[in-house]
């Protein structure tokens, strides 16, 4: 363990236990608080479509924490998943999977995995432990692969040898369409619903020719992704058997989601960039237009309002929830450990861009408090995860990346 920080919430706001819980005095204490964003806003002309969408009421948990450094020099770390012995694999984005472990040994970079395009915002992305890896030791990762013509988001499958050290029988089991030569957006975060199927998140690509792509059903891009764990199709997804759709595809009209929670009940929430003053939580349904890049909150990086689009159109989903300004998030868990029993629902979003973790807690449908976790940490948050004792694991994408732990102290 190499550094501690000790973190200490003042606040004697009640706190609640999230998604769907908590009666109408706990409503009534979130409300009264002020919002934890205090930076003025990107877009302060564009109205939220409803209450609470955006700038919720602040939280605070009234617990000291402790931030400890279980490990550090990683380079740009990606993705985290927890292995049933408590082990970490954590992926390095110029391509290297390591195990870690829960006291801080860094494993060598496991053998076997295919080439990834490291350029910009590409390499090697998320990972997973497979729904029945006490059965098969598979795992899956997400990837930006080189192919002809450019290159995309690709997902693989692979053994996990007894030893850690390698994987064998690897297969590419889906692959974006279409490649392009860029350096930017590839979505890319992976999860298992309860029924097995995997979720998969992708970026389109962020240039103005391909954004359009967002809207189109013969294009993966922007789209979230639901597959078999083999890679074949459900029959259920909502646009099988539509002439020039893929078949792949569970949602569209999104900008750039590297957040993806699934609850136990299997309701999918996804996140994504925005531009400035248009990150979104969204509640992600079947067949849902999520409007990128017709609707959408914020505006471009210039300054300039994002072409033709407005905040709210016929026939697409508004967000549960936005920031602007932006935090940049990263990837997201719901809790559910025994740690911080009133955290028991929220969810943990990844703040890259202002560096912290946000505890949103969300009762029917809506966000109704945010607390910022982890504050003090100075290095972009790009995954969070919960560990077997209810801790909060996260790890920091920088060239000297850590994997650190939020705990109770003692």
């Amino acid at each position: 363990m190499r550094d501690i920080l000790s973190v200490t919430a003042l606040s004697a706001v009640l706190a609640l236990t999230g998604c769907g819980a908590g009666d109408g005095a706990e409503a009534q204490a979130v409300a009264s608080g002020a919002p934890v964003e205090t930076q003025a806003a990107n877009a302060p002309d564009q109205p939220p479509a409803f209450a609470g969408q955006t700038r919720a009421p602040g939280l605070s948990t009234d617990t000291r924490m402790l931030v400890s450094t279980i490990a550090s020099g990683l380079e740009n770390p990606w993705g985290l998943a927890l292995l049933p012995d408590g082990r970490w694999l954590v992926t390095e984005k110029p391509g290297r999977l390591r195990i870690i472990t829960a006291d801080g040994q860094k494993g060598e970079p496991i053998a076997g995995l295919p080439a990834v395009d490291a350029r910009g915002q590409g390499g090697l992305l998320d990972v997973k432990v497979g729904p029945n890896f006490a059965q098969d030791r598979m795992i899956y990762w997400s990837y930006a692969e080189p192919r002809t013509g450019g290159n995309a988001t690709s997902v693989a499958r692979g053994v996990l040898s007894a030893d850690g050290r390698r994987v064998d029988n690897v297969q590419v089991i889906f692959r974006a369409l279409p490649a392009y030569e860029g350096t930017l957006h590839y979505g890319s975060r992976l999860a298992f619903a309860p029924d097995g199927k995997l979720f998969i998140t992708l970026g389109e690509r962020s240039d103005r020719p391909m954004r359009v792509q967002a809207q189109d059903l013969g294009s993966h891009m922007g789209k979230t992704i639901r597959i078999n764990a083999d890679g074949t199709v459900p029959q259920d997804n909502p646009f099988v058997g539509r002439a020039g759709a893929l078949p792949e595809i569970w949602s569209l009209g999104h900008r750039n989601m590297q957040g993806l929670a699934i609850q136990p009940d299997g309701t999918v929430w996804t996140i994504e960039h925005g531009t400035r003053g248009g990150d979104e939580l969204n509640l992600d349904r079947a067949g849902a237009n999520y409007g990128w890049p017709n609707a959408a909150y914020g505006i471009e990086y210039s300054g300039d309002p994002i072409d033709s689009a407005q905040t709210t159109r016929p026939d697409t989903e508004q967000p549960v929830y936005y920031w602007d300004p932006v935090i940049a998030p990263g990837g997201a868990a719901f809790y559910d450990g025994a740690m911080f029993p009133d955290w028991k629902g929220s969810l943990l979003v990844a703040s890259l861009g202002q560096k912290h973790i946000a505890r949103l807690v969300i009762q029917n449908g809506r966000v109704v408090g945010e607390e910022r976790l982890m504050v003090g940490i100075g290095e972009r948050v790009r995954q969070v995860a919960v560990g077997p004792d209810g801790a909060v694991w996260a790890i920091t994408d920088e060239e000297d990346g850590k994997l650190v732990r939020l705990a109770k102290a003692d």
